[in-house]
């Protein structure tokens, strides 16, 4: 396990960085911009939407992420028949001690695994409002701490539109990312054949080999360095234009909120420290806003009528934006 002191240095966060890759690559194939936007949300404590089409390994991502990071790792299979008290717990009378006594539900682990978070109905989804913004839980009044390096991953089939509940915009604004999760090229597909064609049955991370190698105290160690890295003014107001512009689109109904620039900010930090700078370049802002801003914006009903998609409005925001030197 490799143990990173309190003042670690970046170069020592990167090198932590690409030992998780290592890690998860033994069992994942491709996936590596997927996987280094996961690095960048877990080191800016956000949390991270995966959309793609089934079979696209997004749960094994994360379940694979979680033992290289040695994190307590939680899944929950949305359905429509979920109930909020199915993912918070509840308090259960003990007719022993004639007390109620906390039942925890498995939102009470280090990374939570929402998998199919659109199957289930809105008010199953907004269990998870509070915990994802302030990571505790509230239960009869009274509220519940959750694990500090506490993240949500969750999933959702973009295929499928029968059967789905979209999610409304206050909780897609808690994501820091939404990441599209693509096919396999062809070299890796066949790579995946190779290494899962016998087909007789999944196997875990630990069958397939993977071990933890970072713990809580290293993984806080890092947040900790890569909080210090230099957010210089001129790219503050950089963010705040970029993220502004989007209320002022007319092809938008909707644009990204202050929570936005916050967490872009975030990402750009950590973002800077797995690539061994202690400061924020534009690149590092122009490279994330697509995951930071996608699921914030919503087309006008003329821009969904010409066929406008919000992945080329938020390229074109890019450009139109003008970047410090």
């Amino acid at each position: 396990m490799n143990d990173i002191p309190a003042a670690a240095g970046l170069e020592q966060v990167r090198a932590l960085a690409q030992a998780i890759r290592e890690e998860v690559g033994k069992a994942v194939v491709g996936q590596h911009e997927v996987l280094d936007h996961l690095l960048i949300a877990l080191f800016a404590s956000g949390h991270v939407l995966l959309e793609g089409p089934p079979g696209t390994a997004k749960t094994f991502l994360a379940q694979c992420f979680a033992t290289a990071l040695g994190l307590d790792f939680g899944r929950i299979q949305f359905t429509p028949d979920l109930m909020p008290g199915d993912i918070l717990g509840s308090n259960l009378f003990n007719f022993q001690t004639s007390q109620f006594t906390l039942t925890r539900g498995p939102i009470f682990r280090e990374l939570l695994l929402a998998d199919e978070i659109n199957r289930t109905p809105p008010k199953t989804q907004a269990a998870l409002l509070e915990a994802m913004q302030e990571r505790r839980v509230t239960l009869d009044g009274e509220a519940h701490a959750l694990p500090p390096r506490f993240m949500v991953v969750a999933t959702q089939n973009p295929i499928e539109s029968q059967g789905v509940y979209p999610l409304p915009e206050a909780q897609l604004d808690r994501f820091l990312f939404k990441l599209l999760v693509p096919y396999p090229d062809e070299a890796e597909e066949a790579r995946i054949v190779t290494l899962y064609g016998e087909g007789r049955r999944a196997r875990s991370p630990a069958e397939l080999g993977l071990a933890p190698v970072a713990g809580g105290d290293t993984i806080a160690a890092a947040s900790a360095a890569i909080a210090s890295v230099t957010l210089s003014e001129a790219v503050t107001q950089y963010i705040v234009r970029l993220v502004r512009a989007t209320r002022d689109n007319p092809d938008l109904s909707s644009g990204a909120s202050p929570r936005a620039a916050v967490l872009l900010a975030g990402a750009a930090r950590a973002r800077a420290a797995l690539d061994g700078r202690d400061y924020v370049i534009p690149d590092d802002v122009k490279a994330l806003a697509a995951a930071v801003l996608r699921h914030r914006m919503l087309l006008s009903p003329a821009a969904e009528i010409e066929g406008k998609e919000v992945e080329a409005i938020v390229a074109d925001l890019v450009t139109q934006t003008e970047a410090p030197r």
